[in-house]
């Protein structure tokens, strides 16, 4: 089907690329917006000066699915490209802002794009674009057309395509782009070369409302993440929607992989569930060395300021279970659950975090750039608090693994988006890593893509 398919896309292309060649993109006026969305978690606002997109009649799309996936091209205007502007005021202080931020000796950290409400990323395996997340209705292009580390183009991702919370973006080796939103996972096959046309090619992974039970989809941590594993399957983290769940969800949860992670081909069949236990995991990542995988756990709210702990879990083979929600956090039991015998086998994390900082993407550097001692380990982007009294996070750490793969003592990496006011100038958000070895931090409250790199 998969190779059916190519066949069917390499066509396309060819006749995409033979009508576009000529045309340029539409400026659009950028516009400035205050709304805030309201959730029970921390939500990815934009500060006031933020840059919004005005949607009209030409940019708006269309429910399209069933023409794209007959290859037909749907009448989408280029001006639903939505470009974004990469210069002026708005990215001048985002600039200033970094000047804020410590690093350790040799690194040195640039804006690399502003992208509103920029989530979890997907480089393309041919290096030519980057796809970034969100938890709004977008899912973003960014080039790097000269290669000077700094991004001279961001523009919508088929715009021609109705998105509803794409967060997670990943890539399989061969080119295919896989967005999961909030209750369906589609693949964008050639995904690098279609991004110029506002018409992609697309196909369903999972259909619409069939990710999670309808009665269970919410608007409370359904910012999925996913990722491609050695074995070629497609992860995907499914966070369930309450603080702490009430007993008598217990058996639909675990039947869908509600409060864990879950694995299937990447056509969708032979879906399974990998790992449970996981109250809202948004970050994943696999050990080059030992293809084992690794995950973030945001933990229960409402238990003060310093309980229970993040965590970052290390997950050595299907079935395990990491304690939720019999535990708060790391060996903190919940209070709904104290009375009621956990699992004998629960796995508990490798490494406990502050709590509330909100740990979420996670990246294990494999370029050639950075010193020895950060390919030994695995990178984690904290997004900042929304409840401590006393905010913590907003930073990315760097935690060591050993010889034997066990957690060393983890550090702080970039620090600087909370200032000693309490207030955030930024919060990281995820971690991808570019050909030339630098990383890409993104940044959903600034709405901003930031590039560290090392040079000495």
């Amino acid at each position: 089907m998969r190779t059916l398919l190519l066949s069917s896309v390499a066509a396309t292309a060819m006749a995409i690329c033979m009508m576009t060649a000529d045309m340029t993109l539409t400026t659009l006026t950028l516009t400035i917006s205050s709304a805030e969305a309201q959730s029970t978690e921390l939500q990815s606002t934009q500060p006031a000066q933020s840059t919004q997109l005005a949607q009209t009649t030409e940019t708006t799309p269309a429910d399209n699915s069933e023409k794209l996936q007959k290859m037909q091209v749907t009448g989408t205007s280029m001006a639903a490209f939505q470009p974004v502007a990469q210069s002026g005021e708005y990215a001048a202080q985002l600039k200033k802002n970094l000047e804020r931020i410590k690093l350790p000796e040799g690194f040195e950290i640039n804006l690399y794009a502003v992208v509103p409400d920029a989530r979890h990323m997907a480089v393309g395996p041919q290096g030519v674009v980057t796809f970034v997340g969100t938890r709004k209705d977008a899912v973003w292009a960014v080039t790097d057309r000269n290669k000077d580390g700094t991004a001279d183009e961001v523009k919508r991702f088929a715009p021609s395509v109705i998105f509803a919370i794409p967060n997670g973006v990943c890539f399989s080796k061969d080119g295919f782009l896989y967005i999961v939103e909030r209750n369906r996972i589609r693949s964008f096959p050639a995904a690098e070369f279609f991004y110029e046309s506002p018409d992609v090619a697309v196909s369903d992974v999972v259909k619409d409302g069939e990710l999670v039970p309808g009665a269970d989809e919410s608007y409370n941590h359904t910012a999925r993440v996913c990722a491609v594993g050695p074995d070629k399957k497609l992860y995907v983290q499914l966070g369930q929607p309450f603080n702490v769940p009430p007993p008598e969800k217990e058996e639909i949860f675990k039947k869908y992989g509600i409060g864990g992670i879950i694995r299937m081909n990447q056509d969708g069949s032979e879906r399974e569930v990998y790992a449970d236990g996981l109250r809202n995991a948004v970050g994943l990542d696999f050990d080059p060395k030992t293809g084992h995988l690794w995950t973030n756990d945001n933990q229960v709210d409402g238990m003060g300021d310093d309980q229970p702990p993040g965590e970052l879990n290390h997950i050595t083979e299907m079935g395990q279970n990491f304690g939720f929600p019999w535990y708060g956090g790391g060996h903190v039991r919940t209070v709904e659950y104290k009375d009621v015998e956990p699992p004998a086998n629960v796995v508990f994390p490798v490494v406990e975090t502050t709590a509330h900082a909100a740990d979420l993407g996670m990246l294990f550097y494999t370029g050639s750039k950075f010193p020895e001692r950060y390919k030994q380990g695995v990178f984690t982007a904290q997004h900042g608090s929304w409840n401590r009294t006393d905010p913590a996070g907003a930073r990315i750490l760097f935690t060591p693994l050993k010889e034997d793969g066990t957690a060393g003592e983890q550090e702080e990496f970039a620090t600087g988006w909370l200032t000693d006011d309490g207030e955030y100038i930024g919060r990281p958000v995820a971690l991808a890593q570019l050909r030339d070895g630098s990383i890409l931090v993104s940044d959903d409250f600034a709405g901003a893509i930031y590039r560290i790199s090392y040079s000495k």
